[in-house]
């Protein structure tokens, strides 16, 4: 048995391959289905293109996709915890649970899925201003 990918449908496929880009995904392979009218977008971390996401975008879905907290959440192993959260908060994205501890934090992606990073390595030592932030949403 082999991991091959995980779903999540998605509402604005824009917005969403620009918060995964954000966090280092690349986009592997993409297909149009006109007869089913969606599109399966597969996106990857550079070099580790065996473990994707499948983004759902169905074109004649209206409007936006709640309960995205039910789906669980994605999980990726990240290089610089502080350095990545820093650049997703310069572009706009909410930190719900900032990296205190120098381990772990949680971020959603625009359909409200949660995003889990985790520090390569072991945690990094504390650092301000993330040591004191309390959580800005709920994961």
């Amino acid at each position: 048995m082999k991991y091959l990918h995980t779903m999540i449908r998605i509402a604005d496929p824009d917005a969403t391959i620009r918060f995964f880009n954000l966090l280092g995904l690349k986009e592997v392979r993409r297909m149009e289905n006109e007869q089913g009218r969606f599109t399966l977008i597969f996106l990857a971390a550079p070099g580790d293109e065996d473990a994707q996401v499948e983004l759902t975008h169905n074109w004649d879905h209206e409007g936006g996709y709640d309960g995205g907290r039910n789906f669980g959440h994605l999980a990726y192993r990240v290089p610089d915890i502080y350095e990545t959260c820093r650049r997703l908060m310069d572009n706009g994205v909410t930190i719900n649970r900032p990296p205190r501890d120098g381990h772990m934090a949680f971020v959603r992606t625009p359909d409200a899925i949660s995003i889990e990073l985790l520090q390569e390595g072991g945690p990094l030592p504390v650092q301000e201003p993330w040591a004191s932030m309390e959580n800005v949403g709920t994961w």
